[in-house]
């Protein structure tokens, strides 16, 4: 049974939807965000987090940094908030969606359910060699030989997808529903910048072992010997 740690400070928002939650089949903590919030989520340990921004004693972005810095686990924004530039920021840190309040409890279940199907290529397994590059899915790191690479969590997010499907060429549509989630609304430019920011870090990775490739009018690919 997946877990969803759900951090809401409106009960009647939260009531309802663990109600349909619970109706899916997943076990649901409810914290209205108070308390020591890190401490939480490393106790029970959730498959995904329901955040709200605006709670009483923290902001829902140190929050999502906190858990960012503690693991992978994929994390939903629900907020009031609706400017794109907060939605930018919360994408940013890492939220894997962004959910505008007033929504439908139906949708909030139906986004739970894709952004878990969504990060399951990244527990399918343990970790990936490409040559001197490893991957390693569950610590969310790269290595090229021995030295760790820094890779910024949605690069890092693009880079495992494409290793899992190597020689598998993606439009930058279907990255941005993969990567970013299909209600982003930054346009398929943030495919390319994050593609050039990869290329970048993976520099001196020898081509004769792998690339990321552009396949022109397509998209692109991780290309492996």
């Amino acid at each position: 049974m997946k877990k969803i740690l759900l951090i809401e400070d409106e009960a009647p928002i939260a009531r309802l939807l663990k109600a349909y939650l619970v109706r899916e089949s997943f076990d649901v903590l409810w914290n209205i965000g108070e308390g020591n919030m890190e401490e939480l989520f490393l106790s029970y340990k959730p498959d995904l987090v329901l955040l709200d921004l605006m709670l009483p004693e923290y902001d829902g972005m140190d929050i999502l940094r906190k858990i960012r810095r503690d693991g992978s686990c994929p994390v939903i924004i629900m907020t009031a908030r609706g400017s794109v530039p907060e939605r930018l920021q919360g994408l940013q840190q890492g939220a894997d969606d962004y959910i505008p309040k007033p929504f439908d409890p139906e949708e909030v279940v139906a986004r739970v359910q894709a952004v878990l199907r969504r990060s399951t290529y990244l527990v399918e397994n343990t970790n990936v060699k490409l040559g001197s590059l490893n991957i390693d899915f569950t610590a969310r790191t790269a290595h090229l030989g021995n030295e760790a690479l820094f890779i910024y969590p949605r690069d890092w997010d693009l880079l495992a997808f494409l290793a899992k499907h190597p020689n598998q060429c993606f439009s930058r549509e279907h990255l941005l529903d993969q990567i970013w989630g299909i209600d982003y609304e930054g346009g398929d430019r943030a495919v390319d910048s994050t593609i050039k920011r990869l290329r970048q870090v993976l520099k001196d990775w020898p081509k004769s072992e792998g690339e990321i490739q552009t396949v022109r009018g397509v998209g692109y690919t991780l290309h492996v010997q």
